[in-house]
């Protein structure tokens, strides 16, 4: 029996060169597949990142219940179904119960969901979901507003189109005025 062997992404890469019609022997194309698996490892690094670790002497204990809101954060990933970038912004609040968390921590958790092949729907609840597992807020809200390339450059090459998620956990789902207070501090 003939086992298989692994291609590394270098090796795929200039197979995927010679499929569409090219000679990866050109002068111009004698590194990209190199290139093209630095780019790949670097923009989807949250696979071999852990968010605990994002987390790790950065929660701190809170005894105030006033709204968190840290809004524009920019992101970039890529679509599962095409590998097609995809980029925009991230709105973020949460009400802490007994633990904030450093500022900062904010931004990375976004980045380690988003640097993984997504669908931004799926990327907006991962970012909630593991907030609320390593913070514990009373709630917490994510919205995010994002351009698909996979939709500008090719299908319906519709260029102004923007698609806009929302996912909203504890007192904002149960709390129509908390979720009110969010969306309006979010507003351009």
């Amino acid at each position: 029996m003939k086992t298989k062997t692994k291609l590394t992404t270098e090796e795929l890469v200039r197979q995927l060169l010679v499929n569409l019609g090219e000679d990866p022997r050109r002068p111009d194309l004698v590194r990209t597949p190199e290139r093209v698996a630095q780019s790949l490892t670097f923009l989807t690094r949250g696979y071999a990142e852990d968010p605990a670790a994002i987390f790790r002497d950065a929660v701190y204990p809170a005894s105030g219940r006033d709204m968190v809101v840290m809004k524009s954060i920019e992101l970039y990933s890529l679509c599962e179904h095409h590998l097609l970038p995809f980029w925009g912004q991230c709105h973020f609040g949460y009400i802490p119960d007994k633990h904030i968390c450093g500022a900062s921590k904010i931004p990375r958790l976004i980045d380690h969901f988003a640097r993984r092949l997504q669908q931004q729907e799926r990327l907006t609840s991962a970012i909630a979901a593991a907030f609320i597992e390593q913070v514990k807020p009373l709630g917490v809200a994510v919205v995010i507003e994002a351009q698909h390339l996979c939709m500008m450059m090719r299908g319906v090459e519709k260029q102004n189109s923007r698609m806009q998620t929302s996912c909203m956990r504890g007192v904002f789902q149960q709390d129509q005025r908390t979720r009110a207070e969010f969306l309006s501090l979010i507003r351009p």
